[in-house]
């Protein structure tokens, strides 16, 4: 819809510009502003068209700036309801902070065995302890390591939690981490140790980047909002995942099996991943798992 103009005003110093609705004048209001159109927004009457009162002079340059203003975002009409974008923090993440934060304490206290039986250790993997690719990500060298992880895994992990559901985020982002430490184990080349959540919570920045992969079949301009969200998250992942003190490649990888998982979990039904069973099948598969591998290791 094409902005039009009248000068027919009550003021003859002005002329007017219809907008045919409250967003759309308060667009335009906004671009007028931005080229220092000075502009007064008025409904009219008993309808629900909004006039935009300008400068007679400023009148041509204004209908020049709203039109290349629309020109600019006319792949960017496109309306619908966006998954996840009311996203909250689900609360069972707490539950997995204290987790870690009570591990970290027996690990440094009480069980100093944790550590040398759960680390990542390049050589012990490749000779067949494939479990400590999984018992790492669940320990820390230091306190502030550990609240580094828990405070950034509270927002991460959480909102993805919030987007689809607590067993399925953590099952993702605890492969993700997973596999963050066979980037290491791969690209490395000397002996490779690590603990951490580190890769873990770069898979949960990296499954909230691709949370919105559902929308591409809705619309043929949704790749526009999908490739948004993961842009923004490659942008974190460089604030946050590229310090030269860490475990890089352990953060890149966990970071692109996340992108991964998150897409896949994008594309399963609604109603089928906030399903209960689902729900409830993905938390078992997520605590034996955990299990598993905590088992495998104080056995080995």
């Amino acid at each position: 819809m094409t902005p039009e103009s009248t000068d027919l005003t009550t003021k003859p110093s002005l002329t007017t510009i219809f907008a045919y609705s409250r967003r759309q004048a308060m667009d335009w209001s906004l671009v007028l502003i931005s080229q220092g159109i000075e502009t007064t927004l008025e409904q009219e009457p008993g309808t629900r068209t909004w006039l935009l009162r300008v400068p007679c002079g400023d009148h041509s340059r204004a209908l020049a700036s709203i039109h290349q203003y629309r020109l600019e975002n006319q792949g960017w009409n496109w309306r619908g309801h966006l998954p996840g974008r009311d996203l909250r923090l689900n609360p069972s993440v707490l539950i997995w902070c204290v987790a870690l934060a009570s591990w970290h304490y027996l690990a440094s206290t009480k069980w100093a065995l944790l550590t040398s039986v759960g680390r990542m250790d390049s050589a012990a993997v490749t000779q067949g302890q494939w479990w400590r690719l999984f018992t790492a990500v669940t320990l820390h060298s230091d306190l502030a390591h550990l609240m580094a992880n828990v405070t950034f895994g509270l927002l991460m992990l959480g909102f993805a939690m919030g987007r689809f559901g607590t067993g399925p985020a953590l099952l993702a982002t605890f492969c993700a981490g997973a596999l963050g430490n066979v980037t290491g184990l791969l690209l490395y080349p000397h002996a490779y140790f690590g603990v951490g959540a580190s890769g873990m919570m770069m898979g949960a920045l990296g499954v909230l980047g691709l949370h919105s992969l559902v929308v591409w079949r809705e619309s043929d301009k949704a790749w526009r909002y999908v490739m948004s969200g993961v842009m923004a998250g490659f942008f974190l992942f460089i604030l946050f995942g590229l310090d030269p003190s860490s475990d890089v490649l352990a953060h890149l990888g966990g970071f692109i099996a996340g992108v991964l998982f998150g897409g896949l979990l994008s594309l399963f039904p609604k109603k089928l991943l906030e399903h209960y069973v689902t729900q409830v099948v993905a938390t078992l598969v997520f605590l034996g798992l955990l299990a598993l591998v905590w088992t495998l290791a104080l056995r080995s």
